[in-house]
């Protein structure tokens, strides 16, 4: 398993300082924050120069999050569609070799939106091994369809493409229907990334993004979902992933030292360089 961390944690500083202050507490791989990339783009930079941040502060970007609106219809749907293909290029520009999807599926649904959204997810995948990219499909806990672990594999297995497999975000599988017996759905072959975090003192009904804290500070028992990533022999990417805004006022070489320690206890590799 690779331990990582996401520059959502740390939204409100920049993308290169990210790089830098998480290389300096020893993080050596970054779960993208696409918007916060792009917007370091959009200010004159170039991807020659992303490339070369990233290898000198010897910091690898295998993953991407997140990209959304892809299961709807009409004018928003094609904007996002258009965006998702700008990011891919991007992605596969960067050697980024998996860009997350949020299984976004709002309600009511009928029968004709669940076939569009295994038609969508198709596309996805085709479109992204074009690019040499994976997607990973993130279930929520919030969504009409595709809100647990179960149905995000039943979702991946009935598209069937290479290039299609699972994200689970802990906060989702926690907050939402997911059961610990679903982990049995996850497979070396389907499970491209694994996102952590916790959550103290807050009904599973009530918890927001923002009420996400460092794993092990919390209640959600990691054992379990430990256990089968080992037992599947997971050898991806596993990232802290907060939307806290009193996390945001942490240094982000404070946070990285920090999440990082906090990330290896929960994955039993404490003595990891």
């Amino acid at each position: 398993m690779l331990p990582a961390l996401s520059q959502v944690c740390t939204l409100q500083a920049s993308f290169s300082q990210d790089i830098e202050d998480f290389a300096a507490g020893q993080c050596r791989a970054v779960d993208v924050w696409l918007t916060k990339l792009e917007d370091y783009l959009n200010r004159g930079r170039s991807v020659s120069e992303v490339r070369d941040l990233l290898k000198e502060h010897e910091v690898t970007a295998p993953v991407a999050s997140f990209q959304g609106g892809l299961f709807g219809s009409g004018e928003a749907a094609l904007e996002s569609g258009k965006h998702f293909t700008q990011r891919l290029k991007l992605c596969g520009e960067l050697g980024i070799g998996t860009l997350v999807v949020a299984c976004d599926i709002l309600g009511p649904i009928c029968q004709a939106d669940i076939d569009r959204a295994h038609e969508s997810l198709l596309g996805a995948a085709t479109a992204a091994a074009n690019h040499g990219v994976r997607i990973a499909l993130e279930f929520r806990a919030d969504a009409a369809f595709g809100n647990n672990l179960q149905t995000a594999a039943a979702l991946v297995n009935e598209v069937g493409h290479a290039s299609l497999g699972i994200c689970l975000d802990l906060f989702h599988y926690y907050v939402g229907p997911s059961k610990q017996e679903d982990l049995a759905y996850l497979t070396a072959d389907n499970l491209f990334h694994v996102q952590l975090c916790d959550i103290a003192d807050t009904p599973r009904e009530f918890a927001r993004d923002a009420d996400r804290i460092l794993p092990g500070d919390g209640d959600i028992v990691f054992e379990p979902i430990i256990d089968r990533l080992r037992e599947i022999d997971y050898r991806g990417c596993v990232s802290i992933e907060l939307m806290n805004p009193q996390i945001w006022q942490v240094p982000p070489r404070q946070f990285g030292e920090v999440a990082m320690t906090a990330l290896r206890k929960v994955l039993g590799q404490a003595s990891m360089a």
